[in-house]
């Protein structure tokens, strides 16, 4: 390819990235309280495009603050706590998207089997902690036992008592071993978790969203309340403090936590070798054999 093809060729990358945020954003198509699709104003179509805008300079950022994490050896660990349809799981994808996964990873775990059930609580957490060089997002964390299993009555008192005297000597000691620990609580208001619930009933695409567990948690709204107001006091210490996001907005709340985050960690552009693509080894005797027709997939579109 000639320099003006190569120039076309990486314009067409750029709309296929673009391509891959407008993939991400048919979960976000806005319903009213009947679940009927509404029309975006014009207005709403230009803070669309100023909202890509924004993400894309901050997963670009993300990537810079990847490269630090990785030459300086440094250790995160990222907690996205807060009710159900909050947002986190949105704002995860969009941290994650351009990063490597060997650098940047989730870590959402099921329900405890027995064997866990067994263990130290902390025990099947800190298996996923990071390495040097390496973050680690816990989509819901150690947390849990503060919320769902406060509400649902999956722990004793007891337990629930042993949690709130651990839980900060645990996450002291994460601190004192190099580990940088960022603690969110995605906010939610009543009115608009009843919006998203009643969207993912309508929508085929999001009803797996729901399980029995989230339909339970729209009846407990105030009990869950009383256990978050509980949980951010009793764990809120200087060396990992909460921050609150105020989630229902969620283009507002992914652009607010992707940007504070990037404040906490005290990151610099690595200055990378110039990557030069070596030239391909050619052997006159090499022949490439014709892949059989039979291996391909069909050829639909």
């Amino acid at each position: 390819m000639n320099d003006d093809e190569i120039a076309m060729r990486m314009q067409r990358e750029v709309v296929d990235s673009y391509d891959e945020e407008l993939e991400l954003e048919l979960e976000d198509r806005p319903f009213d309280s009947d679940g009927l699709e509404v029309a975006l104003t014009e207005q709403e179509k230009r803070e669309r495009r100023r909202y890509f805008a924004e993400l894309l300079r901050l997963q670009g950022e993300l990537v810079k603050l990847q490269d630090w994490v990785v030459a300086n050896g440094h250790k995160i660990v990222i907690l996205f706590e807060g009710r159900d349809a909050a947002g986190k799981g949105g704002v995860i994808k969009r941290i994650t998207q351009r990063l490597n996964p060997r650098v940047c990873r989730v870590a959402a775990l099921p329900a405890p089997n027995d064997r866990e059930r067994t263990q130290w609580y902390f025990q099947r957490y800190a298996a996923h902690l990071p390495a040097a060089g390496e973050i680690i997002l816990f989509d819901r964390s150690w947390y849990n036992r503060a919320g769902v299993e406060r509400v649902m009555g999956f722990c004793t008192d007891e337990q629930y008592e042993e949690f709130f005297r651990t839980v900060p000597e645990f996450e002291k000691m994460l601190v004192r071993s190099g580990i940088q620990l960022i603690k969110y609580w995605f906010s939610i208001s009543d009115q608009e978790q009843h919006l998203r619930f009643i969207s993912r009933i309508r929508d085929p695409l999001k009803q797996w969203k729901l399980s029995p567990m989230d339909l339970e948690s729209r009846r407990r709204w105030e009990a869950y309340t009383r256990a978050k107001e509980i949980m951010l006091e009793r764990t809120h210490i200087p060396e990992a403090r909460w921050w609150v996001v105020e989630g229902d907005d969620k283009k507002k709340a992914r652009l607010n936590c992707i940007d504070h985050l990037l404040s906490q960690v005290p990151y610099s552009e690595i200055e990378h070798p110039v990557v030069q693509l070596p030239e391909r080894v050619r052997h006159k005797e090499y022949s490439r054999r014709p892949v059989p027709k039979e291996l391909f997939i069909p050829a639909k579109y």
